[in-house]
Parts: C-alpha cells; sequence; structure tokens
C-alpha cells in the first residue's frame, strides 16, 4: 500500500487524480450461485452458474463500462474464487488495488433464486467470509484520498472488523473533500434481527450527501408508512446534509429530492429477463453523471437528464441474465434512449 504520492506516477493514476472523476466503491463483492432453471425454489434448482456479484463490486463495473472511473475497495479470500474476483475487475477496467485477500477466510457465496411468485430467495455462506474481516489497517487510504465520490451500502456495516474499517473510509472520504453515496442495499437474511438491521442502516444515514433507496426499503425503516407519500420520505428520511435522495420504483422510474426541487422521472417499459443488478446499474448510471459534474444536482432540468439516462441503464439490464455481464455501456444506454425517444 502506497504511503505517500510519489512524482513518477503512472499515467492511468496520473490522468485520474487530474480529472478528477474517481468514483471508490466499498463493500462487499462475492459470487453469486443462480439456478440454470428460472422459477424454481433453490431446493429445487437442478443445477446453479456461478456469477459475479456484490452490490458494490458491481457498482465499480458498471461505472468503468459507461466510461467513468472506478476503483474497488474490499477483501476475499485468497481462493480461487478471490482470484476471479480480482481478475474480472480488471477485465473490466476497475481499479483492484485495494482489494486485500484473506488465507483463513474464504470469499463470500450466496444462492440465489427468483421463485416463480418473482420472490428473490437468498442462502449465503459467510461464517465469517472474508470481506466481513477488512481491517482498517488494510485500506488504501491513498485510493480514497483520490476518490471524488465514495460509494457504500449496509452489508459492511454488520460486523466487525469490517464495520469500524467502514466507517474509517467514510471519515477519510469527508477529510478529503469526498461526496458520500450511500445505497443500504437491504438484505435482511444477513442481520441478527430486523431491529438491528434497521438501526444500522440508520446509523450513518445522516452522514451521506446522496442516497438511493427503493419503496420497500422505505417501508422497512420508516416502519410500514406509505411509500408513496412525500411528506414520510421528506420527514422521515431527508436530512439536513442530504443534497439528493433518489426512490427507485424499478420499472415506474424513479423520484427524487435534493433541497431546492422534488420530482419523478418516468422508467422504460422492457421484458425483464433477471432482476438481479438493475438497481446498482441504476447508481452506475447517477453517480458516473456526478462524478463528471456534480452541479448537475443544482440544476432540475440536467438532473432529470440524468436520471432517465440512469433508468435507461437499470432497464437494459434486467434484460439480460447475471448483473455484471448485463452492465451496460453508455453507447447502448444511448442508442437505447433515442430509440424510446423516437417512439
Amino acid at each position: 500500500m502506497a504511503t505517500n504520492p510519489t512524482p513518477d506516477l503512472p499515467s492511468d493514476t496520473q490522468r485520474t487524480r487530474d480529472n478528477n472523476s474517481l468514483v471508490v466503491c466499498f463493500g462487499e463483492m462475492l459470487i453469486d450461485f443462480v439456478p440454470t432453471v428460472a422459477g424454481v425454489s433453490l431446493a429445487e434448482a437442478p443445477a446453479f452458474k456461478k456469477a459475479p456479484g456484490g452490490a458494490p463490486a458491481n457498482v465499480a463495473v458498471g461505472i468503468s463500462r459507461l466510461g467513468g472511473s472506478s476503483a474497488f475497495i474490499g477483501k476475499v479470500g485468497e481462493d480461487e474464487f478471490g482470484y476471479m474476483l480480482a481478475d474480472i475487475l480488471k477485465q473490466n477496467n476497475v481499479d483492484n488495488s485495494g482489494m486485500r485477500f484473506d488465507h483463513n477466510a474464504r470469499t463470500s457465496l450466496a444462492f440465489v433464486t427468483l421463485r416463480a411468485d418473482g420472490e428473490r430467495e437468498f442462502l449465503f455462506f459467510r461464517h465469517p467470509s472474508a470481506d466481513m474481516l477488512l481491517h482498517e489497517s488494510e485500506l488504501d487510504i491513498d485510493l480514497i484520498k483520490q476518490a471524488r465520490i465514495l460509494h457504500y451500502g449496509s452489508i459492511s456495516l454488520i460486523d466487525e472488523p469490517c464495520r469500524s474499517t467502514h466507517l474509517a473510509a467514510m471519515s477519510i472520504a469527508r477529510k478529503s473533500g469526498c461526496i458520500l453515496s450511500y445505497d443500504p442495499n437491504l438484505r435482511l437474511p444477513l442481520w441478527p434481527s430486523a431491529e438491528a438491521a434497521r438501526k444500522g442502516i440508520m446509523s450513518i444515514w445522516d452522514q451521506a450527501d446522496i442516497i438511493k433507496i427503493s419503496e420497500e426499503e422505505i417501508v422497512f425503516l420508516t416502519g410500514s408508512d406509505d411509500p408513496y407519500d412525500d411528506n414520510v420520505v421528506l420527514k422521515k428520511l431527508f436530512h439536513p446534509n442530504l443534497k439528493l435522495l433518489v426512490v427507485t420504483e424499478g420499472s415506474d422510474g424513479c423520484r427524487y429530492y435534493t433541497k431546492e426541487f422534488r420530482g419523478r422521472v418516468a422508467g422504460v417499459k422492457v421484458k425483464p429477463v433477471d432482476t438481479t443488478g438493475a438497481g446498482d446499474a441504476f447508481v452506475s448510471g447517477i453517480l458516473n453523471s456526478l462524478a463528471s459534474d456534480l452541479n448537475l444536482i443544482q440544476d432540475e432540468k440536467r438532473l432529470r437528464e440524468a436520471l432517465d439516462f440512469a433508468n435507461a441503464c437499470g432497464a437494459l439490464t434486467v434484460m439480460e441474465r447475471g448483473a455484471i455481464p448485463a452492465l451496460p455501456t453508455k453507447e447502448t444506454v444511448l442508442q437505447f434512449l433515442s430509440k424510446v425517444a423516437a417512439g
């Protein structure tokens, strides 16, 4: 781990610092095992296909696919799966220098299926997995200091030592003048209890500059209030330091809230094949726009355009299987949007 910047930085690193549009994603990267047959329970699945997963890693790849600059910080096992994941990031032009490998713990595994009733079923193997064991001393501080945006979820808040490391990363980023982006990405089965999840997710809520949540998460965090009621969102979830709160509504699009304005951007209707990674693709889309110009939060017209772009990223992702393989390029998104506009 580099301790201080050297004058002879490689050109890629120098470019990153010059344009200062780097998004560093902190958290978990794992292997999802997805049934080869759709619409069955995990027990009924005849076979599984492995796919790289983990929301923060998906976002890092999504940004890179869109032509942005991204890095991933997290821990995997010193095993075949861990090396495979590091390699996938590299192949997708994501800076993986902040990744660490644990020789005592395995890379996290998750079995995921979409049942016939449309509900996702999860079975996690992490007792503990390597991602939970990232220590503060293993943080690539230089990498965080280079970032324009630090993006993270809530899974890294569940256990120590990762929780303290997560808080340290946020503190370093904040002191470096970095924007903090939070997608709670609720995974209830991983938390000790629903109450622990609510408390854990809200414990860092007021530090974020940008938050993206889903309708289900509003219900969970506010205690079954109406997720479509602006007053519920503004009273219970919008905090004084927040620059942008986005509520995703799947194929219906999203709602946005800033200090100055609020509104709704309609989604694009497509035929879904696999919804995995749609939210991460959306986050990649909006963060990529913000990393190149943070001022668009102040301009409602431009913010709506950026959210329209993010909606398209999510829509394109559900049309293919898997998260990372389905994440679109900027060209694909722009072509898709012009087709939609042409009707």
